[in-house]
């Protein structure tokens, strides 16, 4: 299988990093950067979201590549093998592999949303997604959407392909460090997700969980302050769909 990795970058931070990380797997890559670098695959465009990075790097996938790596340029990347295996099965589409995160609240969030992801794949991983080219074409180009990797995954369902969560695969990655910054990254995610929606036909569980999520989203307050920030930025995401909001891009730093 002839890999190849496409990298997004909103700015030139952690590009050099990501270069000599993937010269040293050996792989063809191309990173899409909102910054201008000297660098032969280093690509400049302006920073639309990374749904437009995604539709842009699309032109420079080499026409050889069977399998697509989605990778954003804030990580460092672990068993790809792993993820790669699961192609052996013809009917696999898609693999997504896990974030990791060493610190800050997300830390207690992926050990509730993983054991989810295993049962039913509701969220993408837009840090490490490896697509079928053929397929990563035909679902393309992405329309505007702040959860790109989600509305990739429930696009690859709704075309009848099978979906696999690899948590052996991993994208080491830093999130938010405080509960309160939960908040806006929560929201963002969940109003892309609810945009993915109605853009797509996902398995009717996955349907069923987003009808459901706002509802339900006050069991979080058991987990103290963190739960109740998640349980805001869910509630919040929702609102903002709900009235309107059909754009790609977020323009709060909830990391700072």
């Amino acid at each position: 299988m002839k890999l190849f990795f496409l990298v997004l970058a909103r700015d030139k931070a952690h590009v050099h990093d990501k270069i000599r990380e993937l010269e040293n797997l050996n792989v063809q890559y191309k990173i899409v950067c909102g910054d201008r670098l000297d660098h032969p695959n280093v690509v400049y465009q302006v920073p639309r979201g990374k749904y437009a990075a995604v539709n842009f790097g699309a032109s420079l996938i080499p026409k050889e590549t069977d399998i697509v790596a989605m990778n954003d340029v804030d990580t460092r990347i672990h068993n790809i093998d792993q993820a790669l295996q699961r192609f052996k099965d013809e009917k696999v589409a898609l693999v997504f592999g896990t974030e990791k995160v060493d610190e800050g609240p997300q830390k207690l969030f992926l050990r509730i949303l993983n054991p989810i992801r295993n049962k039913i794949p509701i969220a993408g991983t837009g840090e490490l997604m490896f697509i079928r080219r053929g397929v990563f074409d035909e679902i393309g180009p992405l329309p505007p959407c702040k959860a790109e990797d989600t509305y990739i995954l429930f696009k690859v369902q709704e075309n009848g392909y099978k979906v696999v969560f690899c948590e052996n695969c991993y994208a080491e990655t830093q999130r938010t460090k405080t509960a309160q910054k939960e908040e806006p990254y929560r929201r963002k995610t969940v109003a892309g997700i609810y945009q993915a929606l109605s853009y797509s036909k996902p398995p009717p569980l996955t349907r069923l969980f987003y009808i459901l999520l706002p509802l339900v989203s006050p069991i979080l307050l058991v987990s103290g302050q963190k739960g109740y920030f998640w349980m805001r930025g869910i509630l919040l995401g929702f609102l903002d769909y709900a009235r309107g909001d059909r754009t790609g891009t977020w323009t709060t730093n909830y990391m700072e």
